[in-house]
């Protein structure tokens, strides 16, 4: 059981039959080197679902409701209203709609926003506008007016977050990742901040975690940062899950979370 695996764990460990991840991603591992009878599981404890859905509401609610404008202008003392549009008028578009996509998906329907989701394989969801593939994602993004990235990290969606996506947006679109920093091209970021094709964007996650102190994402009037914060594993639920998979794995059953080796995730 492991966030960072150790060097070598297959030679080290010659009887290994299962990694269990103690978080939801599992980019960590090199998943080519696996063996065939080695298998991989991430966690699926229900504390990062609720931990992702809350944080999903704060970023989509504080920026629809304007919060970046506003600690600025306290800041300056200044009073400054700006006109807002009920949930019903905006759409949040998902970019990855695994397990903590849905979830993300279904509360914020709830509190009356249009969402839409993209995946790379076609889903149904309730309520939910989907898109999937390569051929369906400008279409999703162009009526997205604040975009979470919600994906896991692997080489066809590393540096996903770029200039090209950026500006399939509609003008002003609102960016929130709390996925992987890998995911975010930093420089094509900024550049679009700075020429308004995007208005803010929240991250929990960056390339390196902490940043240098001179990173520019740290003064940038754009930006929010929290730090990787989003959603955590807990002690008691996710040893749940983890004995859980242990009794299935001894009984011969498909573990919870386990992962594709083939697709990274």
């Amino acid at each position: 059981m492991a966030w960072q695996p150790p060097s070598n764990p297959f030679q080290r460990y010659p009887n290994l039959k299962v990694i269990f991840s103690i978080g939801a991603g599992v980019d960590q591992f090199d998943c080519e080197s696996f063996p065939n009878h080695v298998r991989l599981v991430r966690m699926l404890d229900p504390s990062i679902t609720q931990g992702m859905v809350e944080y999903a509401t704060l970023a989509v609610l504080s920026l629809h409701r304007h919060l970046p404008h506003y600690l600025i202008a306290q800041r300056q003392a200044a009073w400054q209203p700006v006109p807002w549009t009920p949930a019903s008028q905006c759409t949040v578009g998902i970019l990855g709609l695994g397990h903590l996509g849905q979830a993300v998906a279904t509360q914020l329907s709830y509190l009356g926003f249009q969402v839409a989701g993209w995946n790379r394989t076609h889903r149904e969801i309730n309520g939910i506008r989907c898109f999937s593939g390569p051929e369906e994602r400008a279409a999703f993004l162009a009526e997205t007016d604040i975009l979470i990235c919600l994906l896991p990290l692997t080489d066809s969606t590393r540096g996903i977050l770029n200039r090209d996506l950026f500006y399939q947006l509609p003008r002003g679109a609102k960016l929130i990742n709390a996925a992987r920093g890998a995911h975010l091209n930093e420089q094509d970021l900024l550049q679009a901040l700075d020429e308004g094709q995007l208005s803010v964007a929240m991250l929990d996650v960056v390339e390196q975690e902490p940043p240098l102190k001179e990173h520019p994402f740290w003064q940038h009037p754009g930006i929010i940062m929290t730090p990787h914060i989003a959603a955590t594993t807990q002690k008691d639920s996710g040893f749940d899950v983890l004995l859980e998979n242990i009794r299935r794995h001894r009984a011969g059953k498909q573990m919870l979370g386990e992962v594709d080796l083939n697709r990274g995730y």
